[in-house]
């Protein structure tokens, strides 16, 4: 009876009147889905696929870093507004610069952990194409 009741969860242990007679055919149903399953790799669900981006574990922590890299360009307007020697201005400009490399450094490798090994893991064109876009996106950051 524990073994109908687990066997039985779906619906076909319901419209059967002997409990016994239905759990042959249902264990042998449940045998061959799983049998099926592995032969479809299509059928790997990944963090992207649900939407789900490398930098979603750490959104709060981003938009964090992005709000002060934010005050630190409004630090540079006020400097220019309020006519800044020059050096100090460039000082500032340096620091944000950084700000927003190190933030770019830490996006990518996000992406590479999730978004890229999760094409990795399904297999097929998607890794070719994620890895293609991790290289332009590696070639852009190295330009600035």
């Amino acid at each position: 009876m524990t073994t109908t009741e687990t066997t039985g969860t779906g619906a076909a242990a319901e419209p059967a009147g002997t409990p016994g007679a239905t759990a042959a055919p249902e264990t042998a149903a449940p045998a061959s889905a799983p049998a099926a399953a592995p032969v479809g790799a299509e059928e790997i669900v990944t963090d992207h696929d649900r939407g789900i981006h490398g930098y979603h574990h750490q959104k709060d922590e981003h938009l964090k870093r992005l709000r002060r890299i934010e005050g630190q360009i409004r630090g540079l307007q006020r400097m220019v507004d309020e006519d800044v020697y020059c050096i100090d201005i460039l000082t500032q400009v340096s620091a944000s610069t950084k700000a927003l490399q190190s933030f770019a450094l830490q996006l990518l490798e996000e992406h590479l952990r999730h978004c890229v090994a999760d094409a990795a893991v399904k297999g097929g064109e998607e890794v070719d194409a994620k890895v293609a876009e991790a290289t332009k996106a590696i070639a852009r950051l190295l330009r600035t």
